[in-house]
Parts: C-alpha cells; structure tokens; sequence
C-alpha cells in the first residue's frame, strides 16, 4: 500500500500531487542547467511539451481551473499545443482558489497589493511552489546584478510584509548574494503602505559615494518618486559611485501623481548619478513564479528603442487582442498573457490587465487597460 508523507494511505490525489512535485523537481533541474549553458539549449523544442504535460497535471489537480476549462470545452482532448491553454484571468485569483495543493498545506500566500477597497489576487505556496518559485526568479535575476554590490531595497522587510511576493524576491536576493550590508530600508505604516526611511537611506547613499562602492537599489516606481522627491526638495543629489544600478518596477494607479518613465529614470539619473543604461525595470505579479527584465538600446543617432520586456526561457509571453482574442501581429497592442511552466502549483497561463505592444519574442509595456483595477506593488507606497 502506499503511504503519504504524514504516514496515512495515500489517495488518489496525493499520487496526483507527487506528479506534480516531480514535474517540479525536474524544471528545477532545468532551470539550473540554464545557468550552465547560458542559452535557450535545455528548453529548446522542450516548452511545448512540458506545457502541456503540465497542464494535464493542472487539468486533473487544480479543481477550479478544471471548471473553468470545461465551461470554455477545452480539455485534455482538444488542447494540443500549448497557445491553446485556457488562461485564467488575474481577476479569478480574487475569487477562486486557483491551486493544487491542500489548504492544509499553504505555509504562505502572496497577495497582489492594489487600494484597500480591492479584494486581493491570492497565490498560495507550500515549501515546493516557494523552491520553485525561488529557482525562477533566482536564475534570471542573477545574470543582471553583481553579487558583489551592497543591495539597498526600498521596501519592508519579510517579516512585515509576509504577502508580498516583492518582497519575497528581495530577501530571495539578499539571502543568495549573502551581503550582511544589504538592507530593507521601508517601515510598514498604520494603514499598511510602505514609508520610505528616508534618513537611513541617505545616510547609505553617503556612505557609498564616501567609500567609492557601488549600491543596488531595488524598488517600486512610486518608492524612486518618493526618493527623488525627497532629494529635489532638500537640493540634494548623488553622484553614486560607477557601477551602481537600479531596479524599479510598478506604476501609479490612485496613489497619486504617475510620471512617464523617461520622466522617472531622467529624475534618477539627475538625483542619483545613475545613467539611463543602468536602470533596469521588472514585470512581474503576485500570480506568477517568473519575472520579465527590460533591456533599451542607445545608438549614436540618438534614436531610442523601446524598452523590451524578456521573460525567461521557461515562460513565453502572447499579446491577444481584446476583440478577436487572437495573437497580435508583431508591432500591434493588446493584452499581456502570460504562459509561466513555474507555476506548477497553480495556473501555468496568466491572462493580465495590462496592455503590451508585442516585439518579438517580448513586449513594451504600455499600461493598466482601461476599467481594470490598479495593482501592483507600487500601490503598497505611502
């Protein structure tokens, strides 16, 4: 007879749920063989196939997605590839519990951070979905930031922001790289917004530029304006040592001001002595396992890509038209839908509220589309 993991006979769905905990030990795996080969090789012709064996997985394990791919009648029968996988809208997350695992095994849940009046997405983990969860963001961070740099994060600590997947990453980060000066340099107010600690903020940035090392400073948009808000109105500025970076992610819906991104990075560049080229932005949500990185190209004719957003190899990215619900053409607008194999727990296809124009294999980000709730972490920013 087989036994499950607290020494009961194992059901039915705990067979079910090992299948899923290989699956996810084998794109661990994978995962880390990108860090070796640099490149696409371990997923080359591969995405496909674990797509669709993982939705197989999800069809038979996730009971609430089930029900929503029957009441579309797409199935394990008539899904043969993997553009065909029904995506759950990130609106579903408020209401369902989108998942495999057992509600007697969540040990965390993340939930998407938007107005208090919102009802929040809901992500919920056990101690495989967060490895997994960790390996995504780990490999494809790694690549862009240097382990040797103090990391300065403008936000709350784990410890009082237990739900947020931002901050999640971040101690991710600060635990990889192992550097006891990185900090968390944000204080959770009375009504749950983060407050930027101002004074210990410049205090490091002194310091850096004292001692000649570079600094990372990660964050959302809104903590940056804040940041530069702060230096413009005590006339103060940094010329933070070469090398130094940021990361800035999120927008401004119903917070207060929004300011265009080259607006933003001018600003950062101006207060902090941070060029353009060094600041680097994220896409990412509390529904998904993997993040999407940015990249702009400078040419000597002065003329300025967009910035292209890129998630890893083992996620893909479609822009749909909102009419039609088909793939756009290269160069058109339309929604963000997302296809991320490490959310293996939950839902592999994410339909998000956010307008793209597709480029390629990635996407420049347009903003929120019209009448959808605003989101994102930066909303959590007094």
């Amino acid at each position: 007879m087989l036994f499950g993991c607290r020494g009961k006979p194992a059901t039915n769905k705990h067979r079910l749920n090992k299948e899923l905990s290989n699956y996810a030990t084998r794109l661990r795996e994978l995962i880390r063989q990108h860090e070796l080969f640099a490149g696409e090789q371990p997923w080359h012709g591969q995405f496909d196939e674990l797509a669709i064996e993982l939705f197989a997985l999800q069809f038979t394990n996730n009971p609430a997605y089930r029900k929503l791919c029957e009441a579309r009648q797409l199935t394990l029968q008539t899904v043969q590839h993997w553009k065909q996988i029904p995506a759950v809208p990130t609106s579903a997350f408020k209401e369902l519990e989108l998942t495999s695992i057992p509600a007697e095994d969540y040990t965390s849940v993340f939930y998407s951070s938007g107005t208090t009046e919102q009802k929040p997405s809901r992500h919920f983990h056990c101690p495989e979905s967060l490895a997994i969860y960790e390996a995504s963001l780990w490999q494809w961070f790694q690549i862009r930031f240097d382990h040797k740099v103090e990391f300065l994060f403008l936000t709350p600590n784990a410890k009082q922001a237990p739900h947020s997947s931002l901050v999640h990453m971040f101690d991710t980060v600060r635990q990889k790289f192992g550097l006891p000066e990185s900090a968390f340099l944000a204080d959770l107010g009375a009504d749950g917004s983060w407050v930027l600690d101002f004074e210990s903020i410049l205090k490091r940035l002194e310091l850096a530029c004292l001692l000649g090392k570079p600094v990372e400073l990660l964050g959302t948009a809104f903590s940056f304006v804040h940041l530069v808000d702060c230096l413009t109105e005590q006339n103060r500025s940094f010329q933070l040592p070469e090398g130094s970076r940021v990361m800035e992610t999120g927008g401004y819906k119903n917070r207060s001001r929004s300011m265009p991104k080259t607006e933003l990075h001018g600003l950062i560049t101006d207060r902090l002595g941070v060029p353009r080229e060094n600041i680097l932005c994220e896409y990412g949500m509390s529904e998904l396992s993997s993040q999407a990185y940015d990249s702009e190209v400078y040419l000597p004719s002065a003329i300025r890509h967009p910035r292209v957003f890129r998630f890893p190899p083992w996620a893909r990215v479609q822009i749909i038209s909102p009419e039609t619900g088909k793939e756009v053409a290269d160069g058109e607008t339309g929604l963000i839908r997302i296809f991320d194999l490490a959310n293996v727990f939950s839902v592999a296809a994410i339909q998000a509220e956010d307008l793209g124009v597709r480029r390629g294999d990635g996407f420049e980000l347009i903003g929120r589309a019209q009448l959808a709730e605003p989101r994102g972490c930066s909303l959590m920013t007094a």
